[in-house]
């Protein structure tokens, strides 16, 4: 894969592609959905978040440190599965949930800068500032490594410097104290949708996969790969903490949830006025620009190598460039369909359900796969399986309840494709004569 430069990202790049696609997706695009489930109680679901992606985040680190590659999760796949239907099937659909994620903060881009202006929320500007958005996280992706990591960079320390300033502000404005963790009652809301608000606060954590993806591209990536995870999940941790705990001071519960899509901007009008709305929406875009260009980034590597590996088809349909800027132009094509026609419930919700299956099957491949070459430590793949099973099932469960066209949805997704790979490796062995391990 010739157009990956190896060494091209450092440790504090890689860190702030992790961040830059989690605070991206996470703080401001689901706080509000999360609250919705898990009431009083919801930043402690961003806590119960953390210890899962905790978890998860073992299983990439040691197939990192194994097999550091720029293709990340395929390659991990591969490795535990072999060239297969379902290697394909599962890395696409982990694709799909990166593209998801575009998607996610595309919107969230659109619903918190009309918040500088007077017009309705279901505005047509929403979808329409966040195809800009993705076209602007294309031409920036095309100028190369080096630029993405160094906006990268300057953007992480933007944002963190500037939620850090809200959380703490926020918190202090509100007269904030340590009694005030706990809530005095419980809040009224059953175990599944207390499941269904860990289900979503993954989400917010699920962008350290965007650095498993660019694990070739990282110096010293035996090294660097775990402890760029690690420090992103720390950060963002604390970050979310902070940032929940002061909008949940500023706000009621109702209040929180009536603006589930803009809570940050809602929470900052009480605590610091329309200046303080002004300085939320910046930081919330340059929180939504970052991320989406670093999810993109990782997304077009990671389609990349299963085009290399001849695991999807590929068709330049004339476009000059090679394979991986092909692939950015299908990733933002396909993200800006989803910001285009669904709304940011139903994303996270696909998105959520995507991830929990591809991470299960990551997780399977070390425990059972590959368990005599990575020595893995069993009970902690297997307390990452249980957490993420129960916490899909409830989640599958809730929707097909509330909102049964998401599940029909994801589950034609599903099938179609697994149904189109499995026609094309079966081209794939026709034309040359090479048997999948299916």
């Amino acid at each position: 894969m010739s157009e990956y430069k190896k060494d091209s990202l450092s440790l504090t790049g890689a860190v702030s592609l992790g961040t830059g696609v989690m605070i991206g997706a996470g703080i401001f695009a689901l706080l509000g959905q999360v609250a919705e489930f898990a009431g009083d109680l919801f930043p402690f679901a961003f806590l119960g978040g953390a210890v899962i992606a905790g978890f998860s985040a073992y299983s990439y680190v040691k197939m990192s440190d194994a097999f550091p590659s720029a293709g990340g999760i395929a390659m991990y796949l591969q490795k535990a599965y072999g060239k297969s239907t379902f290697t394909a099937f599962a890395a696409l659909l982990m694709a799909l949930s990166m593209i998801i994620n575009e998607s996610l903060v595309a919107r969230t881009f659109g619903t918190y800068t009309l918040q500088l202006f007077d017009v309705p929320e279901s505005s047509v500007w929403v979808p329409i500032l966040g195809v800009g958005l993705i076209g602007v996280a294309f031409l920036v992706n095309i100028s190369g490594n080096k630029f993405i990591e160094k906006s990268s960079f300057v953007m992480a320390v933007l944002k963190i410097g500037g939620i850090t300033v809200f959380a703490v502000g926020g918190l202090w404005a509100a007269g904030f104290g340590l009694d005030k963790i706990i809530p005095a009652t419980l809040p009224d809301k059953s175990g599944t949708d207390y499941l269904s608000a860990l289900a979503l606060s993954i989400l917010a954590y699920k962008g350290f996969t965007t650095i498993a993806n660019s694990g070739g591209e990282i110096k010293e990536p035996k090294k660097n790969v775990s402890r760029a995870i690690v420090i992103s999940l720390i950060i963002c941790t604390v970050i979310y903490m902070l940032v929940a705990f002061a909008v949940s001071a500023n706000l009621s519960i109702g209040e929180i949830v009536k603006a589930r899509d803009y809570s940050m901007a809602e929470a900052a009008r009480p605590a610091f006025g329309k200046y303080g709305l002004w300085f939320t929406v910046g930081i919330a875009i340059v929180a939504t620009v970052s991320g989406i260009i670093a999810s993109v980034f990782a997304v077009s590597r990671m389609t990349a190598t299963l085009t290399d590996m001849k695991l999807i088809p590929h068709s330049d349909l004339g476009l000059p460039g090679d394979v991986q800027q092909h692939m950015l132009v299908y990733v933002a094509a396909v993200a800006i369909l989803l910001t285009v026609f669904l709304d940011l419930s139903r994303i996270a919700s696909m998105g959520a359900i995507f991830y929990l299956l591809v991470d299960i099957s990551i997780h399977w491949g070390v425990l059972k796969k590959l368990r005599e070459e990575l020595k893995p430590n069993v009970a902690i793949v297997g307390t990452a399986i249980l957490l993420d099973a129960v916490i899909l099932g409830a989640f599958v469960w809730m929707k097909a309840t509330q909102d049964i066209f998401i599940i029909i949805v994801s589950a034609a997704v599903m099938a179609l494709v697994l149904g189109g790979e499995k026609w094309f490796l079966s081209r794939v062995v026709e034309v040359n004569g090479q048997a999948t391990n299916d």
